[in-house]
């Protein structure tokens, strides 16, 4: 009886040492183990049997104290509980979209801590296509996030794609492949090639008051890497502040068995919280040009002067193209004070040249509208106190689309745009513009993550290396794999306004740097990057009288549902999207890198026992994007779902295919 006593006292000390929890996705792939070991809070994922995430842990450091170790539970023992909705998106890349995932949450209480806050909870949810946790820290009064101490440890190391945190200036760079343990500190989404059947992404969702995440991985003697969670800092190096219960961000993993089926996760959006614009007839996704192109080269200026580019005549001009060829708007950057030296920025008023108001009648009675460009040079301050009456303003004249730029190293001279400080500050913008009916393309932002499902004015969002550095980038512009890249790691972030299009690639003003890519490409990423607000790019004389255009004119940028039918990082993909509304058109972009390919293109996504007229936009036989870049070819075939069309793609070339029914 002493021996049995003794094992009884030895498994009770056994339990209370390690409490675990298992929470499966509702398809039972993915399975996410959470326990309480020595009172630390950790976490294990495997994905069909297959060790994904070691055991890691999770924690805050505070101010006055660490509140994850010396835990216990603090009240019941916790349960899953399940949850499965459809909702409707007023814009996006699929009409609906399910939300469907198992969730537990652990609230906890610490013996030790010197904190203020004693308690923490852990949310866990489990989706199909991934997991995601926060930490909700209970309390009142004010509390002083120092760092984060949450950990992914990667059971293995794998390669991977990224930009370094440190080295890439608003977001804008290449992101480069290797192993996972040889990156520095990475921006997310971190795109991850686990196995030939595996591939992840970590990202962060609903970032709300709260500072961007980064990761540095370390590798460990067993060979796994372990990504720990680094915050971006205020310029005193605190993280985060905040004021009663503060929940984090959601830290995400997306788990999905081919690279396409990372483009097609939803997650990141159903870990924001439901939309909060009651009526959302207002929010109008359309494609537009503008005078932007001209501008980067050298063609037209931002200031007024002899070659000013937003002046009353010449954005009229814009309007008639706009208005002839099917685009909602006219972008002209340039068109307020504060672009010359010495001059005082404001947004309340317009150069001498440009006749807003009478531009904005003019829109309209055209059926186009004027769209207003806010640049800050980082003055978000600037922004803030001239918004509420901007907008105003702009709405009285029919304007219902604003892109805002943040071109500078520190907003207001001090902090970084992906810290506490700007998350807070891009929020009030985009809530302002909501009560105002403006739709917000936001430049040189933090990190997008989600919040188009809770305030879906906010269309689009820089982040990234665009088209403009194919103008004037002293490294000759973006490589062909860029945007057969782009897709499987910015891409998983949101919209992108990268502004595709560009028909000509001649550069008088940097001989050397120029599109590295063919016509028929250009044609197939309006359809590939994804963007709600898609501008076509070019000037509008490089588009007059240019067969190309016919597609460009015809795509829309919403969409009822999308598929992707094949998918390489970095070097193809293809992607089908069905519009929304209309008689049930598709549109098909097709891209690769610097090798040419052959893909076939399998139509069984079309409805069953309907023929399709298929107009399709490719590259010609002699098409190179080094040596013949223009050369083209438009044909048009009958098709129904039984049939293939096979894709011929020049080196760094593409593909472009509208799908019409035939009534």
């Amino acid at each position: 009886m002493k021996r049995e006593f003794v094992l009884t006292i030895l498994m009770t000390m056994a339990m209370i040492q390690a409490m675990a929890w298992e929470v499966t996705s509702p398809s039972g792939d993915i399975k996410v183990d959470i326990a309480l070991n020595g009172g630390r809070p950790t976490y294990s994922v495997a994905y069909k049997g297959i060790p994904v995430v070691s055991p890691s842990t999770l924690g805050l450091k505070l101010a006055d104290g660490f509140v994850g170790e010396k835990m216990a539970l603090a009240g019941n023992r916790p349960k899953v509980v399940s949850h499965d909705e459809i909702w409707v998106q007023p814009w996006g890349e699929d009409d609906t979209v399910r939300n469907n995932y198992n969730e537990i949450t652990l609230q906890l209480k610490s013996k030790s801590t010197t904190s203020s806050r004693k308690h923490l909870n852990v949310v866990m949810r489990v989706y199909d296509d991934g997991f995601a946790f926060r930490y909700e820290l209970p309390g009142n009064g004010d509390v002083v996030i120092l760092d984060e101490a949450s950990q992914m440890r990667l059971s293995r190391d794998a390669q991977a794609w990224s930009i370094p945190s440190n080295r890439t200036e608003y977001f804008e760079g290449i992101y480069e492949r290797s192993l996972l343990s040889e990156k520095d500190t990475v921006c997310t989404p971190l795109t991850i090639e686990y196995a030939p059947d595996i591939f992840l992404s970590i990202h962060e969702a609903a970032l709300t008051d709260y500072a961007s995440i980064n990761l540095t991985p370390r590798k460990q003697s067993d060979g796994s890497v372990t990504m720990l969670t680094a915050l971006t800092p205020w310029q005193d190096g605190v993280k985060v502040y905040g004021t009663g219960m503060v929940r984090s961000p959601w830290r995400m993993m997306i788990i999905a068995p081919t690279a396409g089926d990372l483009l097609l996760s939803r997650m990141m959006l159903n870990l924001n919280e439901p939309c909060r614009i009651e009526d959302t007839s207002w929010i109008e996704p359309g494609r537009y040009i503008g005078i932007w192109w001209s501008i980067h080269k050298k063609k037209n200026t931002w200031e007024m002067g002899e070659h000013h580019g937003a002046t009353t005549d010449n954005v009229k001009r814009y309007i008639d193209f706009a208005s002839r060829h099917g685009f909602s708007g006219v972008l002209a950057e340039g068109w307020n004070p504060g672009w010359g030296n010495g001059e005082t920025v404001t947004y309340l008023k317009a150069y001498p040249d440009f006749d807003i108001e009478d531009v904005c009648r003019y829109a309209r009675e055209r059926g186009v509208r004027f769209i207003g460009h806010m640049e800050s040079w980082g003055r978000a301050s600037l922004i803030e106190k001239e918004m509420d009456d901007a907008f105003a303003w702009y709405a009285s004249m029919g304007i219902n689309a604003v892109k805002t730029g943040y071109v500078g190293h520190l907003l207001d001279g001090k902090e970084l745009a992906k810290s506490q400080y700007g998350v807070r500050h891009y929020r009030r913008v985009i809530e302002s513009a909501a009560r105002h009916h403006i739709m917000i393309d936001n430049h040189e932002p933090a990190m997008p993550t989600g919040l188009q499902r809770t305030l879906p004015n906010l269309m689009t969002q820089e982040g990234v290396r665009g088209q403009e550095y194919n103008a004037w980038s002293a490294d000759g512009g973006n490589p062909p794999s860029h945007t057969v890249t782009l897709p499987f790691t910015r891409g998983l972030a949101g919209p992108m306004d990268f502004t595709p299009a560009i028909f000509n690639q001649g550069n008088d003003v940097v001989p050397g740097t120029h599109l590295h890519s063919t016509l028929a490409k250009q044609l197939g990423e309006f359809v590939v990057l994804y963007s709600p607000l898609q501008m076509a790019a070019d000037a509008i004389e490089n588009y007059e009288g240019q067969p190309a255009l016919t597609f460009i004119e015809s795509c829309p940028t919403t969409w009822s549902r999308t598929i992707v039918p094949h998918a390489s990082i970095g070097e193809y993909v293809a992607i089908a999207r069905k519009e929304r509304g209309g008689n049930g058109r598709w549109f098909v972009g097709a891209i690769t890198d610097e090798r040419a390919r052959t893909l076939t293109l399998n139509l069984d996504f079309l409805d069953a026992g309907r023929k399709y007229k298929a107009i399709i936009y490719e590259d010609a036989a002699d098409a190179d994007f080094e040596r013949n870049p223009y050369a083209m070819t438009i044909r048009q075939i009958e098709v129904t779902s039984a049939d293939n069309i096979t894709l011929r793609l020049a080196r760094s070339g593409g593909c472009a295919i509208r799908l019409e029914p035939i009534i």
